[in-house]
């Protein structure tokens, strides 16, 4: 995933966790925010300490770009969306990853028609 497709800054997370949208299934949380000028989405990641060690943590996070990557023409390119990663991802295979964050982004109308 390009840096220009990235949220880094902690301003931009907490601004999305403070004045965004949230949902979740088991696996993941995303939280949105609709930036109308936008020509692209982005994306930050977060995957806590407590899920496992920094090989875990970093599988999970290429898993995760590397979905975003597959779906990217799908996704609406007005938003900042934010994924935080839960306790049954340290099992999940790739396929899986895709199969929820497709549902979370589905469910949230954030995939376009």
């Amino acid at each position: 995933m390009k840096k220009a497709f990235r949220v880094k800054d902690n301003k931009e997370f907490q601004q999305i966790f403070k004045n965004g949208r949230s949902f979740a299934n088991r696996q993941l949380v995303i939280y949105y925010k609709k930036i109308p000028d936008q020509q692209h989405f982005r994306v930050g990641l977060s995957v806590g300490k407590k899920i496992g060690n920094a090989v875990t943590r970093n599988r999970i996070k290429r898993y995760l770009r590397e979905a975003f990557r597959e779906l990217e023409p799908q996704i609406e390119s007005t938003y900042d969306i934010v994924i935080i990663a839960r306790q049954p991802t340290k099992q999940m295979e790739y396929r899986e990853f895709k199969k929820s964050l497709t549902h979370l982004l589905m469910k949230e109308r954030l995939l376009k028609k």
